[in-house]
């Protein structure tokens, strides 16, 4: 007892370390203790021994999340009988203990929630003993302290949550199970709960005058009651699992049976009422609650019950509006946003001009927007939901066919001019008190210029009228400062409100559409667009000087709208557009257009090298100019083209040179991008010209030839390691964009026989000289994956010629190379393990599995002339794999796409390698074949099917051959791959378990592919099958059992012992109806289902 009591004291003491200390080592060393303590056989014991006797709160907060960590372990199950003790203690626990602190009552009651989902379909003696939470809470709500009725919805709330969510544990397992308990849960519970919740704030809202707001019990309890509500409004009734960063276009599903709550008045009423009411603090989970109502499903109600709905709540807007003094509170001005945008997301323009009072009210909402775009000190978020609202009102104007006006042609050229203004005036602001400039966040600004676009078109004339006046006064005030030499604060805020005119005039110009546009509109943009193309020819001019980073974004970005709408093979060159251009700047057609466009290109390469966002940006508009197809013709017959085509070296664009102080590192990222674009412009013309791909690529030749030059110094003293590591990520980029643009066969055999086999081996020594080196590797790596992918069949070599097989020769180099000495690095840090390893790892299978299945070899003349690439290729991969664990293969998504991706491929085209390998080998890839079956990647569990049947089918053929003189050419297969049933049979049924179960019981979005395999396992497994059948069947009621078992008949019907495709498509088709009957039967509730699902899907 001592001793115990002595390992108490010591877990105490561990307890405050890991929650107190800042030492990280600390930290970790208590943090290795405390998963010994997780892991010994009466943690159990010590977690209620910790709760009952602990001194220290963080003992306490231990030991709740210990217990919430073994309920929620996948691997072990605890008994039924201690669950329900554990449960029952811990609502002991918290009745009793009414001084517990806030956080310990938080784990406490996480813990409880974990016990009751996870248990939800527990039963014992046909009761569901984990169901009858709202009996175990009604102890708490109708005690008379505030404390235990705080307690009572804290556990609602939070069981609602734990309900509505996947926990982090859990991420892996299935969702299908998690979507039957959550949805099980909502046809049972949730109702009551919500229920329960509106009645909890009906009796706050009774006594509201009698609450004291500084006592903590009594705020914490409207609190937690908003939130019980919120979390009741929030579910994901329909398991849609929406994203909450787009939670302004959600519906929410409300059931319907809960319409009656909706179609009581009372009920907006209430949530208006506590807003005016209730402190600031806790007022803004009302609007959040309000926000969800007004979101329900148009379906819930009637035409008239809509209208009446509709009108209750815009009522509600309207007495907020009127009295605005709570929003100056920014999560009450923030959920009011929220709201407003709802509006319109969930009703149409034409109900909303019918409701009562509609003039006075969207005058409101517009002064209300017009105010809020005035006050720069309100978060963008919440304006992000304002512009929303604007949208999607002058969106659908044309289609309302409603006879009340709707105003719109007056409070939106309102608020389009406010957005303007108040951007212009905000950058003297940024300017001045050095505050965040919002250009700086491009997502946002992009989102918000989205948004313009619509709001702008309409009424466009106004927009323009506003725009050109702006503008022409910017350039004004702009020229002015320039020809008097002041370049100081007035001249940045000049440039800063002409980049936003800019992007504006961008976005407006973007946002036309074709139905919707008349010649005068096309007349305006003409305007707009000749006076972006003269500012930017002014400002060009001062850039060997002087330049503005954010005016040339700007210009960037109009040309990227500009493009999309003016210039391509759909567009109407008679548009009044070109005509103001010829005009007024001589551009009378697109190719004068394209010039200017190329000339720009050209001017921001020159002189933007040391702006990575300039470049990549100008790099971007270059390549989508390189895509279309009649606008690349025009292109290419550009002299600025052609002068690009022959000078692209660093002397002609800096961003190019690899030696400049002024080139960042990350720029050299962008020179992919570049040489795809000017090699798709070489494509047009290149045709079989080796003359003029020989001129294209001299930079480059030169380039490889210094880097030879500095590798043949490489033991010297003097050797340049930092110039030679910038000119072989360089070069690797490079080539990289050139082999991606060259997609015909004559286009690709022009390069390969340029870059085999001297310059190749430069790249491979530099890979293997730096290995240790992500920022060398891995475009190395990545550039003989592209080379290696028959992208358009451009990989058909002669038939004399034996060009796949040195390429592939090559790619094997590359990855035993890489992989030989990646191996060699030993222990990698955690945080630095992708980085360093995995990454370059993936990119190996990445290239191997392109060289695989690219067709252009012949693999069996590797074995048959005794060339071991191929093998060591192979034997590269075994350890390469066995050098990553199953948690890493799955944590990391481009290298489960890679490894799966691959493993189909070997799986496919050489078993013969699969069925030699040794046991452990083969062990550890059926292992990750298993996992790969529940992954929630459609694409992983695909892959993985495809293995598992091609490994199945070669294993069940080889069994059942009969007895035939051996081939000479084929290898023989490993005893203990052959034994691998007999052997290790729990692997193989285990799969057979988790497809059937998955066909059964899941959302199986790929049933085609899981039924390929299958049908193989069951053949191997015939007695383990019927055992399961047996089990499936008894798990079910008796009045089930007899539709069960005759589903699992139908399933065999017709079915023979072989695997050939006749009888694989019976199956299939067998399977189909398997699945459907199941489905069926399963509809209705039945306390076997329960059991069997608890067991089966664990």
């Amino acid at each position: 007892m001592a001793d115990g009591a002595q390992e108490i004291v010591q877990l105490e003491l561990f307890a405050k370390e890991l929650y107190e200390t800042t030492n990280p080592v600390a930290r970790i060393e208590v943090e290795k203790t405390l998963v010994q303590f997780v892991a010994s056989p009466d943690c159990l014991n010590k977690c209620q021994f910790l709760l009952e006797r602990g001194t220290s709160p963080y003992a306490q907060l231990l030991a709740a999340t210990t217990l919430t960590k073994l309920i929620t372990r996948s691997n072990v199950s605890l008994p039924l009988e201690q669950r329900v003790d554990i449960r029952n203690y811990v609502l002991n626990y918290l009745g009793s203990r009414p001084k517990t602190l806030n956080f310990v009552t938080h784990a406490l009651v996480t813990l409880f929630a974990r016990i009751t989902k996870n248990g939800w379909f527990d039963s014992n003696k046909d009761a569901y003993i984990f169901r009858n939470v709202i009996d175990d809470v009604n102890q708490f709500l109708n005690s008379r302290l505030t404390h235990h009725v705080l307690i009572g919805v804290q556990i609602l709330c939070t069981l609602v949550c734990e309900m509505n969510q996947v926990c982090e544990a859990e991420a892996s397992r299935s969702f299908t199970k998690h979507r039957k308990i959550a949805s099980s849960f909502r046809d049972m519970q949730l109702f009551d709960i919500f229920q329960l919740g509106i009645s909890l704030l009906k009796k706050a809202h009774e006594i509201i005058d009698t609450v004291d707001f500084t006592d903590p019990e009594q705020h914490g309890l409207l609190s937690h009651s908003l939130q019980l509500v919120h979390s009741c409004l929030t579910f994901d009734f329909i398991g849609a699992s929406t994203d909450e960063s787009s939670d302004d276009l959600c519906t929410v599903q409300i059931p319907t049976g809960w319409r009656t709550i909706f179609l009581d008045s009372c009920t907006l009423k209430l949530f208006f009422d506590l807003y005016r009411r209730l402190p600031p603090a806790i007022s803004s989970l009302t609007l959040s609650c309000l926000v969800q109502m007004a979101s329900v499903r148009r379906s819930l109600f009637n035409n008239a019950e809509r209208a009446k709905f509709l009108n209750d709540l815009v009522q509600g807007i309207r007495a907020i509006l009127e009295s605005p003094q709570s929003l100056g509170d920014p999560s009450n001005y923030h959920e009011f946003c929220r709201l407003l945008a709802r509006l319109k997301s969930n009703y149409q323009l034409g109900e909303l001009v019918k409701v009562d009072n509609y003039p006075e009210i969207i005058k409101l909402i517009a002064e209300f927007t017009i105010t809020s775009l005035q006050m720069w000190q309100f978060p963008a978020n919440s304006m992000h939901y304002l512009l929303s609202l604007w949208q999607r009102m002058v969106a659908p104007v044309p289609y309302v066919k409603a006879s009340e006006p709707h105003l719109l042609e007056t409070y939106t050229p309102e608020v389009n001019k406010a957005y303007i203004m108040s951007r212009l005036d905000l950058v003297a602001v940024v300017r001045r008190e050095n505050i965040d400039d919002p250009m700086d966040d491009q997502a946002m600004l992009s989102q918000q210029l989205e948004q313009l676009s619509t709001i702008g078109r309409y009424e466009y004339k106004k927009t323009c009228t506003l725009l050109v006046q702006l503008f022409d006064e910017a350039v004004q005030n702009y020229s002015t400062l320039i020809a008097t030499g002041q370049t100081g604060v007035d001249c940045c805020i000049q440039e800063g409100r002409l980049t936003w005119l800019v992007y504006i005039i961008g976005s407006v110009v973007g946002g036309r559409v074709s139905f919707a546009s008349t010649d005068e509109h096309d007349e305006m943009d003409g305007e707009l667009v000749c006076r972006v193309l003269q500012l930017m020819n002014m400002t060009d001019s001062r850039l060997p000087q002087d330049g503005c980073e954010k005016l040339d974004l700007a210009f960037l970005s109009f040309f990227e709208q500009f493009r999309k709408i003016y210039v391509g093979d759909q567009v109407q060159k008679t548009s009044r557009v070109y005509r103001r251009l010829s005009e007024v700047l001589g551009l009378s057609d697109e190719s004068m257009v394209l010039s200017v466009f190329v000339r720009k290109i050209i001017t921001n390469l020159k002189c933007w090298g040391g702006s990575e966002a300039i470049i990549a940006k100008t790099l971007q508009l270059l390549s989508d100019l390189s895509v279309g197809y009649s606008s690349v013709r025009k292109l290419v017959k550009l002299d600025a083209i052609m002068y690009m085509l022959d000078n692209h070296k660093s002397e002609h664009f800096p961003f190019l040179g690899v030696n400049s102080v002024q080139t960042p590192a990350a720029n050299m990222h962008c020179r992919t991008t570049f040489y795809t674009a000017l090699s798709r412009l070489l494509m047009v013309e290149l045709g079989e010209d080796e003359e003029k791909f020989e001129c294209f690529m001299l930079p480059l030749r030169a380039a490889f030839d210094s880097l030879g030059n500095l590798f043949a110094h490489v033991d010297s003293p003097l050797f340049r390691a930092e110039e030679a590591k910038r000119q072989v990520i360089g070069l690797a980029r490079d080539v990289r964009g050139i082999a991606f643009a060259f997609n015909t066969k004559v286009s690709y055999m022009m390069l390969f026989d340029w870059l085999f086999p001297t310059y190749a081996g430069v790249m491979i020594r530099a890979m293997e000289l730096w290995f240790h080196d992500p920022t060398i590797t891995t475009p190395v790596l990545k550039l003989f994956a592209e080379l290696a992918q028959n992208r358009s069949q451009r990989l058909q070599f002669d038939v004399s010629s034996p060009n796949g097989i040195l390429l592939f020769r090559e790619i094997s180099k590359v990855i035993v190379g890489y992989g030989t000495r990646i191996l060699s690095l030993g222990e990698v840090p955690k945080e630095q393990l992708y980085a360093l390893k995995l990454k370059g790892i993936s990119i190996c299978f990445s290239m191997l599995k392109a060289a695989l299945s690219g067709n252009y070899v012949n693999f069996g003349v590797f074995r048959l002339y005794g060339d071991t690439a191929l093998n060591d290729t192979f034997q590269t991969f075994v350890k390469l794999l066995l050098s990553i664990t199953q948690n890493n293969l799955l944590e990391f998504p481009k290298l489960s796409l890679s490894y799966y991706a691959l493993l189909e491929c070997i799986a496919q085209d050489h078993m013969s390698f699969i069925s030699n390998l040794e046991l452990r080998v083969f062990l550890y890839i059926l292992a990750t074949i298993s996992e790969g079956l529940t992954a929630l990647d459609t694409m992983i569990c695909t892959g993985c099917c495809a293995a598992l049947d091609n490994i199945i089918t070669y294993l069940f053929k080889r069994l059942t051959r009969k007895q035939t003189k051996p081939v000479a050419s084929q290898i023989p297969d490993s005893e203990a791959f052959l034994r691998i049933h007999e052997l290790h049979p729990e692997i193989l049924q285990q799969m057979l378990s988790t497809v059937l179960n998955i066909i059964m019981f899941e959302d199986c979005r790929n049933q085609w592919s899981m039924s390929r395999p299958l049908l193989g396992l069951i053949l191997l497994n015939e007695e383990y099958f019927s055992k399961l059948r047996e089990t499936m069947v008894s798990a079910q009621s008796p009045d089930k059992q007899a539709a069960m078992a005759l589903c699992f008949d139908s399933l065999m019907e017709g079915v023979d012992r072989t695997l050939l495709t006749k009888n694989r498509d019976k199956f299939t088709q067998n399977l189909s109806v398997f699945r459907h009957n199941i489905t069926d039967s399963l509809k209705a509730p039945a306390a076997s289902l329960a059991s069997n699902q608890n067991e089966m899907m664990s």
